[in-house]
């Protein structure tokens, strides 16, 4: 599976995107326009191990609603993720059994090193 979870209004994910030496053979989804679904979202937890590793802690909604100050547990993470976009952190590229999450160039260069070895 090869697919990139992102936004076409963010400029990170489109910079990130065209960074790639490739994109064919990738499925594009825009968390805004279709909305990730609890099945996508449980695969993505098992590829990483975590629903907190999905969450962004960055998002403006997360200081907003005062989510900075308080203890999350693994279901919070999922529910909020759930219930509005800006919580996934992104891109989330999906190689095979790998899932990359973030914008880091620690993360997009494990990315690029993924696809070299593919070649």
């Amino acid at each position: 599976m090869r697919k990139i979870y992102y936004l076409k209004t963010c400029d990170t994910c489109k910079r990130i995107i065209k960074s790639l030496p490739s994109t064919e053979g990738f499925e594009f989804q825009d968390i805004k326009e279709f909305p990730i679904t609890v099945q996508q979202l449980d695969a993505l937890r098992d590829l990483t191990g975590s629903y907190e590793a999905l969450f962004s802690k960055r998002a403006k909604l997360y200081k907003e609603m005062g989510l900075k100050d308080i203890q999350l547990a693994e279901s919070d993470f999922k529910r909020y993720i759930l219930e509005h976009y800006t919580f996934l952190n992104r891109p989330v590229i999906v190689i095979g059994d790998q899932a990359f999450v973030g914008n880091s160039p620690k993360v997009i260069d494990q990315v690029l090193k993924r696809m070299a070895n593919e070649q």
